[in-house]
């Protein structure tokens, strides 16, 4: 629901004329097909990896969409980027995060925002600037889902771990939507980690949360991998459980001081959802002005088209609504300018705190001091 909310906004600015520098907010609908308006066919994946490969299949075929825009969890993602390679239809890949979907050698797959080893690289570099400051930050605990989603960001935070020169004490792959993770949070008790990494969707993450609750397990400090720890659903359970949390995140609503866009957008979200744009919205939002500049400037509905149009995107990061140098793709799909930011759970908001550059507070470090 939040997604759709986000497509909506993202068709407002679309399809009619806002004075905001933002792709295609000027004209009312497509200029570079006679102001054609766009509009967005939802399909529900529920999750299901290869119920998105029939959903991908069927808007192809049946609704006879230009392209196709999703999909939250990384491994519905590998399915349905297969499946558009297939039709050569371009897939925006707006909110998925695993390193491996712009590896799998697509043409038609393209990913405007980061992947988790550039998010996992900024959470290191934030570690090292903390030691900097004589900050002890020797043992990291990593907690990953085992869908692709956890599993890659496991490998890049392990990989990242190694190069700098820091321990990894557990790495606790778990069941993603387990009943229990009694035994799992016992373990994380025991080894008390300087910072426990977790990559969880919304469901485990508000589990995991209450389980240490229950079990007495306060981390000196939580730095998470987004998902689940974006979402507003697991603060309005658990927020006040974690006070101090930090995760990665593609946007902050403190950049409205730098990018004018961001505090309208936000308004004209808000009055749709009821809530801000988090981190998955705001990716979803601006994916859709990626993938309809690229069919305006196509001049066509013709797939091939739309993938040389997408191929040659250069948007500087002025004209979005995200902390990125620019949307610029390389032969991959990926948009390796995608500039990520960390944000800490605090007084029941977030702020960012790094980089240095777009903070607007110090870190709480430790969480609970």
């Amino acid at each position: 629901v939040d997604a759709q909310h986000a497509f909506d906004t993202a068709l407002d600015v679309i399809n009619n004329s806002y004075d905001l520098d933002l792709p295609l907010a000027k004209n009312a609908g497509l200029a570079g097909l006679n102001g054609a308006k766009v509009r967005v066919v939802i399909a529900d994946h529920q999750g299901d990896p290869q119920k998105g490969r029939a959903e991908a299949e069927r808007l192809i075929t049946r609704e006879k969409v230009a392209a196709l825009i999703g999909s939250y969890q990384s491994a519905v993602a590998v399915t349905i980027s297969q499946t558009a390679e297939r039709y050569q239809v371009p897939f925006l890949s707006a909110d998925n995060s695993s390193p491996s979907l712009n590896r799998q050698g697509l043409k038609f797959y393209f990913r405007p925002g980061a992947h988790d080893e550039m998010f996992s690289k900024a959470m290191f570099d934030f570690f090292d600037a903390l030691k900097q400051k004589s900050r002890k930050i020797e043992t990291l605990a990593l907690f990953h889902e085992d869908t692709i989603f956890g599993t890659d960001s496991a490998n890049a935070q392990q990989k990242l771990a190694d190069e700098r020169g820091y321990k990894i004490v557990t790495n606790i792959k778990y069941r993603a939507n387990s009943p229990s993770l009694t035994a799992e949070v016992q373990q994380l008790k025991s080894v008390d980690a300087d910072v426990l990494m977790p990559s969880s969707y919304t469901t485990d993450g508000i589990l995991l949360v209450k389980t240490m609750g229950e079990l007495g397990y306060r981390p000196k400090a939580m730095v998470a991998q987004d998902a689940g720890f974006s979402e507003k659903a697991l603060y309005d359970a658990v927020g006040d459980k974690i006070e101090g949390v930090i995760s990665r995140a593609s946007f902050s609503l403190d950049l409205a001081a730098k990018r004018p866009s961001v505090a309208k957008i936000n308004e004209m979200y808000k009055s749709r959802s009821g809530k801000d744009l988090n981190d998955l919205t705001s990716r979803e939002f601006m994916g859709l002005l990626v993938l309809a500049d690229g069919i305006d400037r196509a001049k066509s509905t013709d797939g091939e088209k739309i993938r040389e149009a997408l191929a040659a995107t250069d948007i500087p990061g002025e004209r979005t609504i995200m902390p990125w140098k620019r949307v610029k793709f390389g032969p991959d799909g990926q948009n390796l300018d995608a500039d990520p930011v960390l944000l800490q759970w605090v007084g029941g908001k977030f702020v960012t705190i790094f980089p240095a550059s777009a903070a607007i507070a110090e870190a709480k470090w430790p969480m609970n001091a």
